[in-house]
């Protein structure tokens, strides 16, 4: 979790301007939502993630579910995915899993049923970045329809991202080989500040007619880590496929957490729907992502000052919260 410089939390100002609002705000009750979520959050959720120009939101093929965190969605994801994708109640679909990862993708997908988790090369020790052409060997190798978790930005653990160039050669050897992309977005807007470059991936792949789901998770960029707040976005070929999806998505929803919190979701929701919050927050996020690079900077100057041996320039090409620094215990 994001940390001020005192190692305390940090709520954002427009949290709390926006917490204020929903206060005062005398026409609101705690019915419960929607099965799938709060509309307008899902909404703008997605809009973020796709961009207001996405094709996929023109021809009415995209669609989500609230979830709690990016677990959550991660979680409905996979369990949709085991029960009708690649034929019904298919646990043998290999997924994919970056070698390192975050740990719980693995849980996740093991707990929904899959029973054959490999991992693809991603990380390369000797020159501390990423392997792409181990990568992209391994997705040559993957079965036909092998579901791959993909990071959209600030890669958890090492911080390392492909660059546009490398992911335009993920996904045509996706493409190609008919692997089912399913992306972790965890870190919009917080990785580099632009929430265009953070989605360039994901907006990448629809442009280029992938279906594809892409967890996000509002708790680093809105700071909202104990409110749960989580949104699955799918992207179908087209609306009627998108509403199947949905509609078995509910099913799954109804018997996991059967209707999801409505006071984190009110938050981004009203937040991302109004321009002037939506500035605010904006400024909010970039004043964290800011304060990281700063730090990722002044760690490899300080190491480059004392003159710690081999090349650091690594630790500022890495983005996000985490870094491989290569440093030993000497």
């Amino acid at each position: 979790a994001y940390r001020t410089d005192e190692g305390q939390p940090w709520v954002l100002p427009v949290v709390k301007k926006v917490e204020q609002m929903i206060a005062n705000d005398h026409s609101l009750n705690h019915e419960y939502l929607p099965i799938l979520g709060l509309p307008e959050f899902r909404a703008n959720a997605s809009r973020i993630a796709l961009g207001d120009d996405s094709p996929a939101i023109k021809e009415n093929r995209i669609g989500s579910v609230q979830s709690l965190g990016g677990t959550g969605a991660l979680r409905i994801g996979a369990e949709f995915l085991r029960r009708w994708y690649n034929g019904n109640n298919n646990t043998a679909t290999p997924v994919y899993i970056s070698a390192p990862s975050w740990e719980n993708h693995n849980s996740v997908f093991v707990d929904a049923g899959f029973k054959d988790i490999r991992t693809y090369h991603y990380w390369d020790a000797a020159k501390r970045g990423l392997d792409l052409q181990g990568l992209l060997d391994d997705m040559e190798k993957a079965p036909e329809f092998s579901i791959f978790i993909l990071h959209a930005c600030a890669h958890n653990p090492t911080g390392t991202d492909p660059t546009p160039d490398q992911w335009k050669q993920i996904a045509a050897v996706m493409k190609r080989r008919f692997l089912f992309p399913f992306f972790d977005s965890a870190y919009q807007g917080f990785a580099s500040g632009s929430l265009d470059k953070d989605a360039w991936a994901v907006r990448y792949f629809v442009s280029e007619g992938f279906e594809l789901f892409c967890a996000q998770s509002f708790s680093k960029n809105f700071g909202l880590y104990n409110e749960r707040v989580g949104n699955l976005t799918v992207v179908g070929k087209d609306a009627d496929n998108v509403q199947r999806v949905l509609s078995q998505m509910e099913k799954i929803v109804r018997t996991t957490w059967s209707n999801p919190p409505s006071q984190g979701a009110r938050i981004v929701a009203t937040t991302l729907s109004s321009p002037q919050l939506f500035a605010e927050w904006y400024d909010n996020v970039k004043t964290m992502a800011d304060r990281v690079l700063l730090m990722r900077s002044e760690l490899r100057s300080r190491l480059e000052s004392l003159g710690t041996p081999g090349t650091w320039n690594h630790i500022t090409d890495q983005i996000g919260m985490f870094s491989f620094t290569g440093l030993n215990r000497k």
